[in-house]
């Protein structure tokens, strides 16, 4: 049995949807439709926090508020980001599911985890109503965590430490440090750094990268090391405890860690 009493894993980018896509083309798809333009680049740079937080953050960079002030009179307020929402989250629904796969390894790093004594929790930047067409997808292929908290279920979210005291309740798991949050973003680490868990970061397979496994395998080592030692630094400066590629290496870490108590 493992000293550690459970494993809370982000979705996108971390457990499903390898180079977290599924949200980041319906975000410059949702601006699109007010008529401005944004990049990928600035839909993947808030990746993780609640999606209205992460509209705003958008809203808040000096190009897209200019564009909006240009278009409408007035820099972006929150009712504006409210309409932005309000187009998003239709949109994100109906392609969510279309990137659903677990990342390689995910279920055998769940199943040992499992084996190990450890409860499986997950929370996510996406609201219940995505997550809704999310999880029939994933429980398909073998992936059912304990609990579910969404981003809109509290009444704050990420980097905040909340969702990990729900995933504390649900699992009926603690003290903090015997929980282990597992995610591919700067917010997602932040709410386990929040809530005095382990945090680990997974560089390889998340938004830092945004790369699918068939484009990192046509990439040569030292490319992949880039690409790899740029995400660890992301997930390091947010306070990951340890970075590891994908999940998959998750089981191995924990082993190493009990062993080293």
């Amino acid at each position: 049995m493992s000293k550690f009493k459970a494993a809370v894993f982000d979705w996108a980018g971390t457990i499903v949807d390898f180079g977290s896509f599924a949200p980041m083309g319906v975000f410059v798809k949702a601006f699109a439709e007010f008529g401005i333009n944004a990049s990928i680049e600035q839909a993947r740079a808030p990746m993780g926090a609640p999606k209205w937080d992460h509209i705003r953050s958008m809203m808040d960079m000096d190009q897209i508020a200019a564009q909006w002030e240009a278009k409408y009179g007035n820099r972006p307020t929150d009712a504006d980001v409210d309409k932005v929402y309000e187009v998003f989250v239709p949109m994100n629904e109906k392609v969510a599911a279309d990137y659903a796969d677990l990342v390689p390894g995910a279920k055998k790093a769940v199943d040992d985890l499992r084996a190990m004594g450890l409860k499986i929790g997950s929370t996510t930047g996406y609201t219940r109503s995505i997550m809704e067409n999310v999880i029939p997808v994933a429980a398909r292929q073998g992936y059912e965590p304990d609990n579910l908290v969404c981003s809109d279920d509290l009444p704050e979210g990420r980097p905040g430490p909340l969702g990990m005291y729900k995933c504390m309740v649900d699992l009926v798991a603690y003290p903090p440090e015997a929980i282990i949050k597992v995610d591919d973003t700067e917010p997602g680490i932040k709410e386990g750094v929040a809530a005095g868990c382990l945090t680990v970061g997974v560089a390889l397979s998340g938004n830092a990268v945004g790369k699918t496994p068939e484009e990192l395998a046509a990439l040569t080592e030292a490319e992949v090391d880039a690409l790899r030692r740029h995400a660890t630094q992301i997930l390091k400066d947010a306070g990951a405890d340890y970075v590891i590629d994908t999940v998959a290496d998750l089981p191995a870490l924990v082993r190493e860690l009990d062993g080293a108590s």
